[in-house]
């Protein structure tokens, strides 16, 4: 079985989704938003980083995932998240996780079958894939896609080598 850690920063919400993959099976752990407290950004980064240990603490992930920053018309947006993305990698590294990185898109394909699907469909989709899981909102969707995705694609062979190998047999 391996545990899987799924990060979609943002500097006010930082989404995060755990799951557990043993063979070809999706379990859904636990979910959750990590909202960074106001006040100068030194102090939000921090924030994330402190409820972010947090969360790897208390469910001990084997890997991590993190969503490729996209950039947008707004530059000091687009940096700010990019600082907010650089605290959802060092967290996991940190803890001694290797971190993949995946662009919107290829997430959006691999949970949805779109690359260029909306956060309603992503949602359905993780629901789908996860039968009972209560998810906390967008974000942390989000961030359990982002794990569904690195459960398929992931330097361990990935859910559709799994899959393959099963029907081998």
């Amino acid at each position: 079985m391996t545990r899987i850690l799924g990060i979609d920063p943002g500097l006010r919400n930082l989404g995060w989704g755990i799951i557990d993959m043993s063979g070809s099976r999706l379990t859904h752990v636990a979910n959750g938003v990590c909202q960074s407290l106001p006040g100068d950004l030194a102090d939000r980064l921090m924030s994330l980083h402190t409820q972010l240990t947090a969360v790897i603490n208390q469910y001990r992930p084997d890997a991590a995932a993190v969503e490729q920053t996209f950039v947008n018309k707004d530059g000091a947006g687009t940096l700010k998240l990019g600082q907010a993305r650089g605290i959802a990698m060092l967290v996991p590294a940190q803890a001694g996780l290797k971190v993949g990185e995946y662009s919107p898109n290829t997430v959006k394909k691999t949970v949805v079958g779109v690359g260029h699907a909306a956060k309603v469909q992503v949602l359905h989709m993780v629901q789908m894939q996860l039968p009972g899981a209560v998810i906390t909102g967008p974000d942390a969707a989000d961030a359990l896609a982002i794990a569904i995705c690195h459960a398929h694609h992931g330097p361990t062979g990935g859910l559709a080598a799994a899959v393959q190998r099963a029907q081998a047999s």
